[in-house]
């Protein structure tokens, strides 16, 4: 038995996908290029430029900052040479006051230094002539000193008091 058909309808297929029919084919075609042709022209008049632009854009972007790195990588080094500079002045400044102060300190030490050595000269000479009179009353003191001690030696061992004249000779031949 056939399908009924109705007025106007194509037949009923006999079953299995219309895509597949070859009688849809031509109707498909012709879509198929209606759409991709109007996808084309969409993307190569709309999409592609805005995203080769934006692409363009962001690479320009990434290059601007890149040279602004760049640029402030320079100036910070260049500020950075000059800070380094400038601690180097500072340095050489520090250790030109220090020195200045090392040298007039050690020039203050040496005055203070002078004037207490005068003064020890001073008194070492000053105790030096005591010294010297003291040794020089105490050497006068000797020969009495030593013409008493042989006396009283000379009683002791002989028994007998020895004369002054004879101790005088005897330290006289011996001095």
């Amino acid at each position: 038995m056939a399908t009924p058909t109705h007025e106007g309808t194509a037949p009923a297929s006999t079953g299995g996908l219309p895509q597949f029919d070859p009688q849809w084919w031509p109707g498909q075609i012709f879509w198929f290029l209606v759409i991709f042709l109007f996808i084309y022209v969409m993307m190569k008049v709309f999409f592609v430029p805005k995203i080769g632009g934006a692409i363009e854009a962001r690479d320009a972007k990434i290059d601007g900052d890149i040279a602004q790195a760049r640029k402030l990588k320079d100036e910070a080094d260049a500020q950075a040479a000059a800070a380094l500079a400038d601690m180097a002045k500072a340095r050489a400044a520090s250790q030109k006051l220090a020195s200045d102060a090392r040298a007039a300190a050690q020039a203050d030490v040496a005055a203070k230094l002078a004037v207490e050595e005068e003064k020890l000269n001073v008194s070492t000479q000053a105790a030096e002539q005591r010294i010297r009179a003291a040794r020089d009353s105490a050497m006068g003191n000797v020969k009495t000193i030593a013409a008493d001690t042989a006396g009283v030696i000379v009683a002791k061992l002989t028994g007998q008091a020895a004369s002054k004249g004879e101790i005088d000779a005897a330290l006289a031949g011996r001095a």
